[in-house]
């Protein structure tokens, strides 16, 4: 550490002002500097955490940056590396226990932020599928279907199959938009519709489908798609 004890100096400060108020106005590089100086408490982490930003563009892009990608950048070592991913992960966990400690028809924007960083930057649509027991805790997510999301790629029979296997009362779909806009298609709608009609025959309800876009989600069930499938459901049973 040099003599002047400047470096010292400036992370103390940065760990003061977060012990006082959390991440409230820093700046993304200094949250990475933060998490650098973890792994290399005696060495200046300010010119690696600017380097990082500015490669990967964002503090989310440098969390979910590959260990190896972010080694490329000189003074940032393997434990600097692994502490990053380390941090990214427990995050993870924590978003995934708190949205199963909670009801979840009314958390579309906790489905969001949970599934948000593993679904942004996949190159494919994906379509997960959440099962929920009848207190609206998750049971499983699991990933169905792949490639372009349409009625002839989704399979409503491989759904309930799946749901009776878990158990469950009720599901949430999740899909993503590769383009980053999550407004539904057309094609969306008619998936939804179906896989809420199927739900409604077998005593399985549908709570949400959301749609992941750039920093951003479109729930069906926010904006009332839901509830009127199924009212549109109840009104053929009447016919």
């Amino acid at each position: 550490m040099p003599s002047n004890g400047k470096p010292e100096g400036h992370r103390k400060r940065l760990r003061e002002k977060f012990i006082k108020s959390g991440l409230a106005g820093f700046h993304d590089y200094e949250i990475v500097e933060l998490l650098l100086s973890l792994g290399t408490p005696r060495k200046d982490c300010k010119q690696q955490a600017k380097e990082a930003i500015k490669k990967f563009k964002t503090l989310r892009g440098v969390l979910e940056a590959p260990p190896e990608e972010l080694q490329q950048i000189e003074g940032i070592g393997s434990h600097s590396a692994f502490g990053i991913k380390l941090v990214q992960e427990v995050a993870r966990e924590f978003l995934k226990e708190k949205i199963i400690d909670k009801p979840i028809y009314k958390s579309s924007q906790e489905i969001f932020d949970y599934l948000y960083h593993s679904m942004r930057d996949l190159k494919k649509e994906v379509f997960k599928v959440m099962y929920l027991n009848s207190q609206n805790q998750i049971i499983e997510t699991e990933s169905l279907f792949e490639g372009t999301i349409n009625s002839s790629s989704i399979s409503p029979r491989e759904v309930i199959e799946s749901a009776i296997k878990y158990n469950a009362a009720s599901l949430i779909f999740i899909h993503n938009h590769p383009s980053g806009n999550p407004e539904p298609s057309q094609s969306d709608k008619e998936i939804t519709r179906d896989l809420v009609y199927t739900g409604s025959i077998m005593r399985i309800r549908v709570l949400d489908h959301i749609i992941i876009g750039n920093n951003r989600y479109f729930s069906f069930a926010g904006d009332g798609l839901i509830e009127e499938y199924e009212l549109d459901f109840l009104n053929l049973k009447v016919r």
